[in-house]
């Protein structure tokens, strides 16, 4: 029997793929679907292959820390697919309009979202640069506080700098600072981070500044700018009850003293003047004007453009000013500090933006979005808030979110947008942003302080207090129930 060689099975293995990439269009076709309207392709083998894609995606985005590989990849590539999936069919069915003008608001949601993130972002770098940031640790880092006040400190300021700065900001500042006085002693390291993010997050969750999460509750109007605050004293319950059983176990100790010289740069204390303008002026464009507040953040990134045009324009007077005073004072460490000087330039601040963090947030976005699209969120959405009561699936979200995280699953029930009362939509605010603190993987900000604390903070650590972290979920969901019981009536 003559023998095939191998370039002569090739067409027959061609023609073999060929026909198996017909079956599968043949398979996929979307006529089957074609409803008035929107296309139902949840039945689908379209729909299935994008939910696989998503699953995959996110696994690859949970495993960040074994594989290091930035969390954005998957989710751009997975967005891209669905998308691509979705744009398919529809032009299959003639109605590529739905299928365009449902990205379109898709993205228009992200857009108000990553703008109104990186101005907030910026300020955050550009007090970064002026130093404010490592005043504050070096004045603690002075002090020479025992252990147990250091647990208690970081974990109060992360609780109060949070609502302001973000959670993930406050977090990685109070880290730097407990890895810096008690470096060495990793069990109170460990337990100090795991005090910070519960803290940063429990914060966050009553601020619409404080997480991601709350931001898009807030921009979504399903919760008002003051009503957030109705959630301060869930939260700080969030934060007490685990914080006051694991200072149980701190040692009443002092480390050794660290000193840490910092002086703010010139502009520092303005800068933080003018990121509080800005809060306020988006908070006035909302509640007043009922414009998106992104109109107020990104008027207020021309606030930090002004004064950085300013700050580079008297820079030189500044300077020749400085070298007098420390010349007449004999300061020659302050003088050769002032050889380092260079000028402030908010473009650059812009340029160091979290933006792993804001194309991260577009990739999620954009798959639930296309889920959404598809169908599958109306079948979650009848799945939990009517086979189940808002309250039960509310809190089973918080304690899924600390898995998968608390973006997609917050953007998903803003994209199911369910009959609740006000005091539901609370409840979800608050279970998606503590949630996470149950496991170290389930926010930003553990994500972080791991990746900065490595080898000290680590999930296993992290993993072994949950349940006193638990208890802490529970008690602030059974208080904000309790306290806030009329916000519960569907018609108020």
């Amino acid at each position: 029997m003559p023998t095939l060689s191998k370039h002569s099975c090739q067409p027959r293995l061609h023609r073999r793929w060929l026909f198996l990439l017909a079956a599968l269009l043949l398979c996929i076709s979307p006529s089957a679907f074609a409803v008035t309207g929107e296309l139902n392709l949840t039945t689908s083998l379209v729909g299935f292959f994008a939910v696989a894609i998503s699953v995959l995606a996110y696994a690859l985005v949970m495993a960040e820390e074994k594989i290091h590989m930035r969390k954005s990849k998957p989710v751009l590539v997975a967005a891209g697919i669905i998308w691509g999936l979705i744009g398919w069919v529809y032009v299959q069915n003639g109605m590529s309009e739905a299928s365009e003008y449902a990205f379109r608001m898709t993205l228009l949601e992200f857009t108000e979202l990553m703008l109104f993130l990186l101005v907030a972002m910026t300020y955050i770098n550009a007090m970064e640069e002026r130093l404010v940031f490592d005043a504050l640790r070096s004045w603690m880092l002075r002090k020479g506080f025992n252990y147990r006040t250091l647990f208690w400190l970081t974990g109060g300021l992360a609780f109060v700098l949070s609502p302001v700065a973000d959670n993930l900001t406050t977090a990685l500042l109070m880290c730097a600072v407990v890895t810096k006085v008690a470096e060495g002693d990793q069990r109170f390291i460990n337990m100090a981070c795991i005090n910070i993010v519960v803290a940063a997050n429990a914060g966050g969750a009553f601020s619409p500044f404080g997480d991601i999460t709350t931001l898009m509750v807030w921009q979504a109007g399903m919760v008002a700018f003051q009503d957030f605050f109705i959630l301060f004293i869930p939260a700080l319950v969030n934060f007490l009850i685990p914080a006051t059983i694991m200072s149980l176990f701190i040692k009443d100790e002092k480390p050794a003293s660290v000193h840490e010289d910092v002086w703010m740069k010139r502009g520092a204390r303005r800068i933080v003047a003018l990121f509080l303008l800005t809060i306020i002026t988006a908070v006035l464009c909302h509640v007043v004007l009922h414009l998106p507040p992104v109109l107020g953040m990104m008027t207020g990134l021309g606030y930090l453009q002004f004064f950085g045009y300013y700050l580079r324009r008297s820079l030189p007077r500044s300077l020749k000013r400085k070298r007098e005073i420390y010349s007449r004072e004999g300061d020659n460490r302050k003088l050769a500090q002032l050889g380092s000087v260079v000028p402030f330039d908010v473009f650059n601040r812009v340029a160091r933006a979290e933006w792993d963090t804001l194309l991260f947030f577009y990739g999620v976005v954009m798959c639930v979005g296309g889920l959404g699209f598809m169908g599958y969120l109306s079948l979650l959405s009848d799945a939990l808030y009517t086979g189940w009561n808002p309250t039960a699936a509310n809190i089973t979200l918080g304690v899924v979110s600390a898995v998968i995280d608390n973006i997609p699953v917050m953007f998903a029930v803003l994209t199911m947008d369910p009959d609740m009362s006000h005091g539901q939509w609370l409840l979800i605010t608050l279970t998606a942003g503590v949630g996470g603190s149950l496991l170290s993987i389930g926010s930003a900000a553990g994500v972080a302080v791991m990746g900065q604390a490595r080898g000290s903070y680590t999930f296993m650590g992290h993993l072994r207090w949950s349940p006193v972290i638990l208890l802490g979920y529970i008690a602030s969901i059974l208080v904000h129930m309790w306290i806030n019981a009329d916000s519960f009536a569907l018609f108020n």
